[in-house]
């Protein structure tokens, strides 16, 4: 019965579908690791009941040919105690040869047990061997299948930090889109505007005061000559410039 279950177990593993129960998990990892966990054991524990049915096995094959041998010995036994049983006989002495005689009867049967209990034990002795080549062909399809998992959860943890690294990659691309640094120097180059505008009104301001500061100037010049021909009407001269007065005056030759 233990024979059976261990077999069906490793029968059961090893026709194990790992893509389906890859897809069906939540957490493919996790399942992988506990998986391969468990074929370890379970493999663990397989070797150890197919290395004790093996010693069995080989006790069985050892008493086996231990009757053999008892056999092929006690029919030697039997055959040298009939020869020395005739010998006795040929010489007329027919106490030791009956005396032979009768260990070469003991000899027989006890050839006779010896054969029975070695043919007995090979049914039992192919069931042991079948048995236990199914188990050694059930451990090599388990090892198959746990360097399938252990391969299949190497490739799976390398493409999830893979994953991993390129949605740390995105999260810092959307940062950038979001909190875009160009934005921020585009703000500043435009304060800079704003001040080099500024700068050139108050360039153009102060001109246009100096300008108007001329022409202030200008405009009191003028007043000043009025009220000067205006004087000089009063005082009974003219209104005009004294440089047309002295233009007007007629050369002497």
């Amino acid at each position: 019965m233990v024979k059976q279950s261990i077999f069906g177990r490793i029968a059961q593993l090893a026709k194990a579908n790992i893509n389906s129960l890859i897809d069906q998990a939540e957490d493919p990892q996790k399942m992988l690791d506990q998986m391969v966990r468990d074929y370890t054991n379970s493999i663990a524990e397989a070797e150890s009941a197919v290395a004790q049915t093996i010693g069995n096995l080989r006790m069985l094959q050892d008493d086996y040919q231990e009757d053999l041998d008892n056999a092929r010995s006690w029919g030697s036994k039997a055959l040298a105690a009939s020869k020395k049983a005739d010998d006795y006989r040929a010489s007329g002495d027919s106490v030791d040869a009956q005396k032979f005689d009768n260990l070469a009867k003991v000899a027989i049967q006890r050839q006779i047990t010896a054969e029975t209990e070695a043919k007995g034990a090979e049914p039992t002795i192919g069931s042991q061997e079948e048995i236990v080549d199914k188990l050694k062909n059930g451990l090599t399809q388990m090892k198959g299948k746990l360097n399938e998992l252990t391969s299949k959860r190497d490739q799976l943890i390398a493409r999830s930090r893979t994953a991993q690294a390129q949605q740390q990659v995105h999260d810092a691309v959307k940062s950038i889109d979001f909190l875009d640094p160009t934005s921020e120097v585009g703000r500043f180059e435009e304060k800079i505007r704003r001040e080099e505008a500024k700068v050139r009104g108050q360039q153009e301001l102060a001109s246009s005061s100096l300008d108007a500061q001329f022409e202030s100037l200008e405009d009191l010049g003028e007043q000043t000559e009025i009220e000067a021909r205006l004087a000089a009407l009063k005082s009974g001269g003219t209104s005009s410039s004294p440089a047309l007065e002295q233009g007007s005056e007629t050369p002497k030759y």
